[in-house]
């Protein structure tokens, strides 16, 4: 790994952890995660494993300190590598479509999708749900589903701009 690429990765977990703090707390203490946008933003500009697991777990840990979430610490922790890889391996799959920007939105909502399950799931394992998973679904993880998307779909072309000014090695194909 580059120190340029560790320096994006971090300025992006910043800026995720941020949004995340100052998000509040709506259904029984949960808040929405706008951290997944700047992880899967992450992960869309240095698609590598390495990459990936490394942002996954910082996201976790960061996430899992700023949630209102009681006992939400290790469910976070539990849900980030899962949901990144998941991802990861989805953008993958999508090599001839991964630069449409559809396609990157209809991945971030899979991709929240797929995080607040495995949350869900795993802070009901854990911990115990402060209320029914139906409407901690219906109540947090659509809301962050469409604050994520429509969160992508506005960062994502600024960043592509900003990572061709800058000449920033990413394995994102950027058009001239």
């Amino acid at each position: 790994m580059k120190t340029k690429n560790l320096v994006a990765l971090a300025l992006l977990v910043g800026m995720g952890a941020v949004l995340h703090a100052v998000m509040p707390g709506i259904v029984f203490g949960m808040k929405p995660d706008m951290m997944l946008a700047m992880m899967f933003l992450g992960i869309i500009l240095f698609p590598d494993s390495k990459s990936v697991l490394l942002l996954s777990i910082v996201t976790g840990v960061i996430s899992g300190l700023t949630t209102t979430f009681p006992g939400g610490l290790i469910p976070n922790i539990i849900d980030k590598p899962i949901t990144a890889f998941a991802f990861f391996g989805l953008f993958l799959a999508l090599k001839n479509f991964r630069s449409n920007i559809v396609s990157i939105a209809i991945l971030t909502a899979l991709g929240t999708i797929i995080s607040g399950i495995v949350f869900l799931g795993s802070a009901y394992l854990i911990v115990g749900l402060p209320g029914p998973f139906a409407a901690l679904f219906a109540g947090v993880v659509l809301p962050a589903t469409a604050a994520n998307t429509i969160a992508m779909i506005v960062l994502y072309p600024v960043a592509l701009t900003i990572v061709k000014r800058t000449k920033l090695t990413t394995g994102q194909t950027v058009n001239s």
